[in-house]
């Protein structure tokens, strides 16, 4: 099987939260706080120059596209793009990768309880369909 696909579980409401956060300091770090820096220079030169106007965050944010674009676009070392679909998995891969789910489907106590759930939901579908009234479809569920 393949070792290199990483996979990146969030679990709970802890996992979303912290998701959250990554995801927020790394465009502060990397958008925010560059084009703050960005805007507040422009701005401090358009005070010694009067035919440049003054600008706002967005059009920081946007300053701040235009430097890195151009630094990408501009600098001697190309950057290279290879774009290649995944060979896929074979049959012995993939029985491999249905068993562990499996594996797992079984151990997990929360899937356990939704298919319990939902076998018994069938039961009262079935037992109501057959016009059974509904304390004698309490009492069959609870009998099996």
């Amino acid at each position: 099987m393949k070792k290199n696909i990483n996979v990146i579980q969030i679990k709970g409401i802890k996992g979303l939260m912290f998701a959250i956060f990554v995801v927020v300091c790394l465009a502060a770090g990397f958008i925010a706080f560059p084009s703050i820096v960005a805007m507040k220079l422009w701005n401090m030169a358009s005070g010694y120059i009067e035919s440049i106007p003054a600008i706002n965050i967005y059009q920081g944010v946007l300053l701040w596209g235009i430097i890195v674009a151009s630094y990408y676009t501009f600098r001697k070392e190309r950057l290279i793009v290879c774009m290649k679909g995944s060979d896929g998995l074979d049959e012995e891969e993939l029985k491999a990768v249905f068993s562990d789910i499996k594996q797992q489907m079984k151990t997990d106590a929360i899937i356990q309880n939704m298919i319990k759930a939902r076998e018994t939901e069938l039961k009262i579908k079935n037992l109501s369909e057959s016009n059974i009234p509904q304390n004698d479809i309490k009492d069959k569920i609870e009998s099996k």
